[in-house]
Order: C-alpha cells, then sequence, then structure tokens
C-alpha cells in the first residue's frame, strides 16, 4: 500500500467551514506515489471542497496538506518546517525542484508551479477558439516565457528561447499522439467531440508536468467507449509518468477498476479509507449510497436484490 509506505501527499485534520457550514471536518487521507486515488461519496460529501483546499482555490480553516516531492512525506520534516512558519523548503530555489511543500500555506499559483499540482473541473475549460495544438502549447507558458527573458529574448529569437519553444513543440505532439488526435491538432478546441475534448483537457494539464494531477469527474458525460479510451489514459499516466492521481468521479465501473485506493466521505466525514474492494464491500458506504443506516443495509439489500 503506496499511501502508507510512501505517500506523495498527506492530508490531517482538513476542516473547511463556510460561516456556520461545515463542509469538509478533521479529514485525514494519504495519497500514494505512483498511485490513482478515488475520493467518493454522495453528492454534497465535500470532495470538491477537499480539491479547492489541495489546489489553493480555498484557504482551509484547519488542518495540514503536505507534498513531498522528493520521497515520502515525513511528518518529523513537516512539523520542522511548519514550525519556521515557511511554507516550503526546496533543495534549490529553481522551478520544480524536489522539496516539501505545505500546500495550506501556499497561493494557488504557487501550488501549480511549485508544488507541481495540476487539476481538472467538472466543466470543461478549455481555451475553445484555439487549436487543439495551441491548447497544450499555452500550458507551457511558464518555461517559455521565462526562456524569452520575458520577451526581449524572444522577439530577437534567442538560442535559449528557439531551444524551449521546441521542447515544448515536442511535448504537445507527444501527447497529441497518447490521446490519438494528431489529426486534430489544427482543428478548433471547441470543434472536438465531448469525449475528446476531455482527453484534451487533461493532456494540456499533464504538459505542464505535475507530480499530481486532480481529477473533478472526467467520466463525467462520457459513453462507454470513451470511458474506456480515459482508462486506458489514466493508466498511461500513472504507469510511465511519475505521476499520481487523485480524482473525483461518481461512475463506480471507472473508480473500481483502475483505482488503487479509495477514500469515501459523507457530510464531509471520511467513512471508509482502502483498497477498491474493500470499499465496496464496506457496509458504511453500501448505506451512504442507498441512503439508509448501517443496520438497515441487509435488508434494503434484500428489498433491491443486491
Amino acid at each position: 500500500m503506496r499511501w502508507v509506505r510512501d505517500p506523495l501527499l498527506v492530508v490531517e485534520g482538513l476542516t473547511m467551514r463556510f460561516g456556520g457550514l461545515t463542509a469538509v471536518r478533521d479529514l485525514s487521507f494519504s495519497v500514494g506515489r505512483g498511485d490513482i486515488t478515488a475520493l467518493i461519496g454522495p453528492n454534497g460529501a465535500g470532495k470538491t471542497t477537499v480539491f479547492n483546499c489541495i489546489t489553493g482555490f480555498y484557504k482551509p480553516t484547519s488542518g495540514l496538506m503536505a507534498l513531498s516531492t522528493g520521497g515520502p512525506v515525513r511528518l518529523d520534516e513537516v512539523a520542522a518546517l511548519a514550525s519556521t512558519g515557511h511554507r516550503y523548503k526546496c533543495v534549490d530555489d529553481q522551478i520544480g525542484a524536489d522539496g516539501v511543500f505545505l500546500l495550506e500555506r501556499m497561493p494557488d499559483f504557487e501550488i501549480a508551479r511549485r508544488a507541481r499540482v495540476a487539476r481538472t473541473f467538472q466543466n470543461i475549460r478549455l481555451f475553445s477558439g484555439m487549436t487543439v495544438l495551441e491548447n497544450l502549447i499555452v500550458a507551457q507558458h511558464t518555461p517559455l516565457m521565462r526562456a524569452s527573458g520575458w520577451t526581449i529574448k524572444g522577439m530577437f529569437g534567442a538560442l535559449q528561447y528557439r531551444q524551449a519553444e521546441a521542447a515544448a513543440m515536442k511535448r504537445a505532439r507527444y501527447w497529441l499522439e497518447h490521446i490519438e488526435l494528431t489529426h486534430r491538432a489544427d482543428d478548433a478546441a471547441g470543434s472536438l467531440p465531448y469525449g475528446d475534448q476531455r482527453r484534451l483537457e487533461i493532456a494540456r494539464a499533464m504538459c505542464t508536468d505535475p507530480v499530481l494531477l486532480c481529477l473533478d469527474e472526467p467520466a463525467a458525460g462520457l459513453n462507454p467507449r470513451e470511458s474506456l479510451e480515459l482508462n486506458t489514459l489514466l493508466r498511461t499516466i500513472r504507469d510511465h509518468h511519475a505521476t499520481s492521481i487523485l480524482l473525483i468521479e461518481h461512475d463506480m465501473s471507472v473508480v473500481m477498476e483502475i483505482s488503487d485506493h479509495v477514500v469515501v466521505l459523507e457530510y464531509g466525514l471520511r467513512i471508509s479509507d482502502g483498497t477498491p474492494e474493500s470499499v465496496r464491500n464496506d457496509p458504511k458506504v453500501i448505506a451512504a449510497y442507498l441512503g439508509v443506516d448501517d443496520d438497515e443495509v441487509a435488508q434494503v439489500e434484500a428489498e433491491v436484490g443486491l
């Protein structure tokens, strides 16, 4: 269980309140390095709120979210860093350097740039008027601008910028091949079928070279063939790109087929945490999805023929 022996991300005591409403309460879980971790639960369980905290869209009311790109999260090292009041500790101060990052202290742009966390949303957010290829190039805006000296070197075609431009194009074409859209590279992204747009959005996120990819309902609206293509893409990302995946998903066929680790929420509380098989057979999980109390599970299962 990599989420125990080699965690990339450790969430401890996460609480998020909106006035008098507590959306997430004292939540703790970990994401294993090289795992696909699914965060599931009924509507309103607090899943997207957790994503928004991890990626910096919300600042949690309390709790710790530690991500380590250089090795397993060590709580003693995290505690020492927290005591200094700093947000992260890197081997050096270069962007992308390995280190320990306290996500709850970092603004969203630093979480994306320094801690290398990328995400997609429930609603597709492509640049629909740009071409498919341009969507993948624009995701690499930061290294291109850095190589251009913030436009000057780019304007004069400096060698450093031309090399960065070539690398960005190579990466974009690599992902075009992996999502099988090379033949649509010059088409507007908004003209693609829905399933292709989903895969393009994931490929665009991968062009930022993340260590953690957060996907919010990536299978929503997909037909069975498109879901199969999505599963293949996510396995490829996990197995060949040193990227851990944390996903929210309501399609249990996707969750149970590709996940290494499943965390279940109900009303902002963790009610189950383990392998897909253990979670599938957990009475608390069955009760949450059926909308009944734990002691009524057997009766309801018998009534509906489960």
